[in-house]
């Protein structure tokens, strides 16, 4: 297969940094690009929530040596205001970063607990056609019995925000089967401009919250209303659940891997590799070992006895089947 033509156009990279523990991982993101992409010709931008009224203690990263790290891996360090979300959804930091990124310049937003493992610059983004991680599960809605189904619960919605509801349905899958309908998870996603998909994210995200349809009424918002309101800014915005091939993000490009124990239980051999590799230099280890969940699973071995517990080759189907072994193990931390 020839490889695809490397974005010539600036592109951002936004990851949300903050004090605790998406930090550490902050730091883990830029050691990984650094290693297997450093040279894909992005900006990688760290944004954390400034201090105000929607957060009760300082969310901004204190320690000065991590900060000192982050920027000697290429990251460039900046600030947004939460104005709608703060504490009370800290998913919502991503919606509101958005607006600190340079305007009119394309822009790719991850979760901070993911891994780089390949050249970014290879992936043939396609900035006008969204699109966001396929690697998802039913988790929203849930049904109530004799309660409104999915076509009626997602179709509230597009009609909310005047949009086609039938082009959004993928009709290979059967009708009132969650896969019929747009839903993504939030661990990637990209557009040609940062300020014009989060307009549309915070303004969809707030009416949800604020002003859901009446179809929704017996529905949890916390913490999928970012997951909610994301495929229907996609299909506003013309993407799609097909915009980029598949397997390269959340695939052989990048790893979400959501907590270190989910690493260890499932991913390749090579994304364990990477994540021990680059937190073995003594200045990052240095930093890494602050964070007890790091310091256990990375450096005192409990990563390995996770791994051990679980053939990657035979996995449970489902993750909380993962994640309740991995308990009942005494191994679960974040």
């Amino acid at each position: 297969m020839a490889t695809p033509p490397r974005n010539t156009q600036p592109v951002n990279i936004l990851i949300i940094g903050q004090n605790g523990r998406l930090a550490y991982e902050a730091l883990l993101f830029a050691a990984s690009r650094a290693s297997r992409s450093a040279n894909d010709g992005f900006r990688l931008y760290v944004a954390e929530p400034a201090p105000g009224p929607l957060w009760p203690n300082d969310p901004t990263i204190r320690d000065p040596d991590l900060r000192a790290a982050l920027e000697g891996f290429g990251a460039e360090i900046i600030r947004f205001d939460s104005q709608h979300f703060g504490h009370a959804y800290p998913y919502g930091n991503k919606i509101e970063a958005l607006f600190a990124l340079p305007k009119g310049e394309p822009f790719i937003f991850f979760d901070t607990d993911t891994l780089v493992l390949d050249d970014l610059a290879s992936v043939p983004f396609n900035f006008d056609r969204p699109t966001a991680s396929m690697n998802r599960e039913g988790t929203w809605p849930k049904l109530e019995l004799y309660g409104p189904g999915y076509t009626e619960i997602w179709g509230s919605l597009y009609e909310r925000f005047g949009l086609d509801f039938d082009s959004s349905l993928d009709r290979s899958q059967p009708d009132e089967y969650w896969k019929r309908y747009l839903y993504f998870n939030a661990g990637f996603f990209f557009y040609r401009c940062p300020h014009e998909f989060g307009t549309l994210f915070r303004d969809y995200a707030l009416e949800i919250r604020d002003n859901p349809p009446r179809a929704l009424i017996c529905q949890s918002f916390d913490p999928w209303l970012d997951q909610i309101a994301l495929p229907l800014v996609i299909h506003a915005l013309g993407g799609g659940r097909d915009t980029l091939p598949a397997g390269l993000l959340d695939g052989t490009v990048t790893c979400h891997y959501r907590t270190l124990p989910l690493l260890y239980a499932r991913e390749a051999d090579d994304v364990v590799t990477l994540l021990e590799d680059i937190s073995a230099p003594n200045e990052v280890k240095k930093l890494l070992k602050q964070y007890d969940p790091f310091k256990r699973m990375i450096y005192q071995n409990r990563g390995q006895k996770v791994r051990n517990l679980f053939d990657q080759n035979n996995l449970p189907r489902r993750e909380q089947a993962i994640r309740n072994t991995i308990k009942r193990e005494g191994f679960w931390m974040r």
